[in-house]
């Protein structure tokens, strides 16, 4: 689907997953769309509209002609087309099941529907191998699947640098492969492998007239090394999937790695050969590689898999190739001078009975690439101590009466100006400020904290199971839930839960990325997606064992569904999709009816009335963003599988933690009447000076507080890293003590 998006000339592709493509995958571009006319076609085998004429098969320009990939498709998934070309006034859409056209729902009619719709072809593929049992159960989990769907992605994000490429799951906030149009081979392969890999490249071109080949890509230098080669490899087309006739076509080239179907190990290996002498042993390049050979001198029926292919004169082709990245090598370094030292200046050299002196193993001090500097245990004296005249959590308290108070404005009838905000029903949280006292319960314990009688009008209200103040701890039996618990231990990654569970908090890179370190090694991990995963995790752990949240008034969910259905966007909205009220009371109607099993797993209380009275505390000292609440209840209803009780917990676990989930806060400084008041004053410099002299906003310094010295130890104490943070870009290893030790012993 992707290629058939490249095919019609997109620059814009954006693929979104549900449950590993099982459920839901969807591919949207901007290309030159569909005719309406070829629509019955799209499904059929053998159909196609990229050739028009016998005489197209002399010069393929495409990466597929046959008709078969949506066909195939049809006959093991439900497949909704959109589409749109430049010339029709509307958008066309189209359901289809095994090869033809069916109506999309029992009674209606199978042709084409007009909708609204954006230049370019949407292809919506649902419950793949819904008739094909054996082959679903042989798929691996979600979270596996989906790590191949952004395998494929960041490949072909790499080969095609002028198409944009999004994924992400659905729901999501943040794409997890985004490229820009205007982004660059390098850029991409900063931006799927990390930077670390970009700066330490160097490009590489050449031309061989006499072997008829061309190369082009990007080598690693001298400075970096990994433990397993990177060898990504752009070759010509697999020709096998055509006729005898193929090696006389001109056929563009097409994207292929060592860790895919097709490979050279013979040019692999004599690469590794170039670097053995400029790498430390057992240590390998990146090489990135686009060769452009003639269509009749590559054999790609070398292996039964199509995992390796040969070349007409292959000996001389690795050669040249060779020949030419030893001397970009040699061209990068020329420059540098390495020398030997023995000791620093001025000190002097060890006695010769220290030298000879034999060592066993285990004694003496560790080398100093190898200390680690910092002890994860260690606690500094600002962990105990909260913002002035705040609680730990003060940043989110804050914007709970800012969200409510913008929502009041955004609900209030006409006519209640004057009424005050005490007069809404919707929901703020207050401090009892004769107390002083707040009450936070989690799934150990009630905790009675100490906090300072400020002008604030929120409180975290709880209610402990019994008088004496302890909650009395439920043991779960149900075997859904013990079925995601053990879901999330075989996902999680035994190096990376040891990561977070002895890390060093270094410091943040801005409101989104922070710095780790453990043991030898510097990390970058983006907080927002680690506490997605951190509060799915505790929604399992704290599974009917939550305390209560209180609301000061309870939360009207029609109101709030209908507040988050007003930002949702029209373009989409359908003919025959019901009214925004339909929908809201739908969503109300639903809750009520699970409110008793809401209350007895996750402490949410829904009145009889439609009302949201409490919510679960997840974590100690914490409370979620409450702007966030409307569509947290709106997809309640429309994400929450409610059918069946594990996938209903895991959904609902998963809404939930993307609820509480950390977010910066939203600064409305008066940045831009300082900005007119510094040109007014005396130009840029002074608006320079401001700027660099302009000290951190307090929301900020309280949601950094927070992150530190609730979210981090949080991950300390109870997140188990899965896998999938290694690939997507949350966790990113920057720096290494070995490594820059390496490079300075260069200098």
């Amino acid at each position: 689907m992707i290629e058939n998006s490249l095919d019609a000339g997109s620059t814009s592709i954006q693929i979104l997953v549900k449950d590993g493509g099982l459920k839901l995958l969807q591919i949207q571009d901007n290309g030159h769309g569909i005719e309406k006319d070829d629509l019955p076609l799209v499904c059929e085998r053998f159909a196609t509209s990229k050739l028009k004429q016998y005489e197209d098969l002399e010069s393929i320009a495409t990466y597929g002609f046959r008709g078969e990939a949506l066909a195939s498709i049809s006959y093991v998934a439900h497949v909704t087309l959109t589409t749109k070309t430049a010339a029709s006034p509307c958008a066309w859409r189209a359901s289809y099941s095994d090869g033809k056209m069916v109506p999309p729902k029992p009674g209606s009619s199978a042709d084409p529907k007009p909708c609204a719709g954006n230049n370019g072809t949407q292809i919506m593929v649902e419950d793949l191998f819904y008739n094909v049992v054996t082959r679903r159960k042989a798929l691996k989990s979600p979270a596996d699947e989906y790590n191949r769907i952004l395998d494929v992605v960041q490949r072909y994000a790499i080969h095609n640098s002028s198409v944009s490429f999004s994924c992400k799951k659905q729901g999501s906030n943040t794409a997890d492969v985004h490229t820009l149009v205007s982004s660059t081979t390098l850029d991409n392969i900063r931006t799927v492998f990390g930077a670390a890999i970009a700066k330490e490249l160097l490009s590489l071109a050449h031309t061989d007239d006499n072997l008829k080949f061309n190369l082009s890509g990007y080598i690693s230098n001298a400075n970096f090394n990994t433990k397993k080669m990177t060898f990504l490899l752009f070759i010509n087309r697999r020709y096998d999937d055509l006729f005898p006739l193929a090696a006389e076509l001109h056929i563009h080239s097409v994207f292929v790695s060592s860790d895919r179907s097709v490979d050279s190990s013979n040019l692999k290996r004599a690469i590794e050969g170039i670097y053995t002498t400029y790498l430390p042993k057992g240590t390998h390049p990146f090489v990135y590689m686009s060769l452009g050979l003639a269509p009749h001198n590559v054999d790609v029926n070398v292996h039964p898999t199509k995992q390796e292919v040969h070349f007409l004169n292959e000996d001389k082709v690795i050669g040249s190739v060779c020949a030419a990245i030893q001397n970009c090598l040699a061209s990068a370094n020329q420059s540098r001078t390495f020398y030997t030292q023995t000791f620093l200046p001025g000190a002097a050299p060890p006695s010769i009975p220290d030298m000879l002196k034999p060592k066993t193993p285990g004694q003496g001090k560790a080398p100093e690439h190898k200390l680690v500097r910092t002890d994860s245990r260690a606690r500094t004296l600002d962990a105990f101590i909260t913002p002035s005249q705040q609680a730990s959590s003060q940043p989110y308290h804050q914007r709970v009466t800012d969200s409510a108070n913008e929502q009041r404005k955004r609900l209030r009838p006409a006519g209640d100006e004057a009424d005050g905000p005490e007069e809404s029903n919707l929901p703020i949280a207050k401090r009892d400020k004769g107390k002083g006292r707040i009450i936070e319960a989690n799934d150990e314990d009630v905790v009675m904290v100490d906090e300072e009688q400020t002008g604030d009008d929120m409180l975290i209200d709880t209610q402990p199971s019994r008088s004496n103040g302890m909650r009395e701890y439920i043991e779960v039996r149900l075997g859904s839930v013990l079925d995601l618990r053990q879901e999330v231990r075989d996902a999680s990654h035994s190096g990376l839960t040891s990561l977070f569970r002895e890390h060093t908090f270094v410091g943040f890179v801005d409101d989104n990325l922070a710095l780790v370190q453990y043991q030898t090694k510097l990390y970058m991990v983006n907080t927002i997606e680690l506490s997605k995963e951190l509060f799915y995790q505790l929604a399992l752990k704290g599974f009917s064992n939550f305390g209560f949240i209180h609301l000061s008034h309870p939360a009207p969910i029609y109101d709030l569904v209908m507040t988050a259905l007003e930002e949702e966007d029209l373009s989409e909205w359908g003919e025959g999709m019901p009214s925004k009220e339909v929908i809201a009371k739908q969503i109300v109607a639903q809750l009520i009816q699970r409110s008793e099993m809401l209350l007895e797993y996750f402490s949410m209380t829904i009145t009889p009335d439609g009302e949201v009275q409490t919510l679960p505390i997840m974590l100690r000292g914490y409370l979620p963003n409450w702007s966030k609440l409307p569509l947290f209840l709106l997809k309640l209803g429309s994400e929450v599988e409610w059918d069946t009780e594990m996938d209903c917990f895991r959904t609902f676990s998963r809404e939930l933690a993307d609820f509480y989930a950390v977010e910066p806060p939203i600064i409305e400084d008066e940045k831009d009447q300082d900005t007119e008041a510094m040109h007014e004053e005396g130009g840029a410099g002074n608006l320079e000076d401001a700027e660099a002299s302009k000290p951190e906003h307090k929301e900020t310094t309280e949601y950094r507080h927070m992150i530190e010295h609730i979210i981090f130890p949080a991950f300390r104490a109870h997140l188990m890293t899965p896998t999938s943070v290694a690939t997507n870009g949350t966790v990113l290893q920057l720096a290494n003590l070995p490594d820059l030790y390496r490079v300075f012993e260069r200098c």
